[in-house]
């Protein structure tokens, strides 16, 4: 089983995405923002999850992001940031999603001389969104902007310390490649080091490392045999998510796995009319 990223807002504004999506076959990783959040009420949310279970789909859950920030040192932009997850997770627990998806989102500039103590506020902020449903599904933080994987680990590290077998990372290879500048500096077993004790999901697309372009993988500049080798070289077999933002790089994707089988099919991996 793997996942496809699914825009929840877009899909509200435009009833054709949804069902273009559908004819894909393949099951969603749901986008919910803040923006959709203050648009819909439960309501709509229960419909969405009861055409997903119509259509024997099972969702993930990306939680929101925009303007979040999960350490923060201002006591009011750390309220409204915890108040904004655990309301995202009262619409977590009517799509019953295989896990659930959050941006770490350490600034690196702002934070850099302080980040133990950035961390541990952070790691509060999880726990009580984590509290807020008590049987969640297993919540993944991901990458975004961090240059340092160790500090992306170290969030999880800590919290597992707190929440034991509850969370995991999420790799983003695209914003490894492009955000952290993984084209330039060529630090990729850096990254699979320190992420691999407690690797459990991915983020697959493709970019030519000027920016997080969101691509079909084999439509940008990532060294993708160099990737899945570093996974099977390390044991690794976590779950995927792959984020196309066009319908020409999702069919890119799927043409890119059908060719690969030895790399996907360890990683439950196998494209759609295979």
């Amino acid at each position: 089983m793997f996942f496809v990223n699914l825009n929840l807002r877009k899909a509200f504004k435009d009833p054709t995405v949804l069902e273009a999506f559908f004819a894909r076959g393949v099951n969603p990783e749901l986008g919910l923002d803040p923006v959709l959040m203050d648009m819909v009420d439960l309501d709509w949310h229960r419909a969405m999850a009861a055409e997903l279970k119509a259509r024997g789909l099972t969702p993930a859950l990306h939680l929101p992001f925009f303007d979040l920030q999960p350490g923060s040192a201002d006591s009011l932009v750390l309220g409204a940031c915890r108040e904004r997850l655990c309301r995202a997770m009262e619409v977590a627990m009517i799509y019953e999603p295989a896990h659930m998806i959050g941006h770490v989102k350490y600034d690196h500039l702002l934070y850099m001389h302080t980040y133990p103590q950035w961390r541990d506020r952070a790691v509060v902020t999880w726990q009580a969104m984590m509290d807020a449903w008590p049987d969640h599904p297993p919540l993944y933080l991901e990458n975004t902007f961090e240059p340092d994987p160790a500090t992306v680990a170290g969030v999880v590290e800590k919290l597992l310390e707190e929440r034991p077998g509850r969370a995991g990372l999420c790799l983003d290879v695209g914003h490894w490649y492009s955000f952290s500048e993984g084209h330039r500096l060529d630090n990729l077993d850096a990254w699979l080091d320190a992420f691999a004790p407690l690797l459990s999901h991915l983020h697959l697309h493709d970019n030519d490392g000027s920016f997080d372009q969101h691509k079909g993988l084999g439509q940008g500049e990532i060294p993708w045999q160099a990737f899945f080798e570093g996974l099977q070289k390390r044991g690794l077999t976590p779950s995927v998510t792959f984020e196309p933002h066009s319908d020409d790089a999702f069919e890119a994707a799927m043409e890119f796995v059908r060719g690969r089988p030895e790399w996907f099919e360890p990683l439950n991996v196998v494209a759609p009319g295979a």
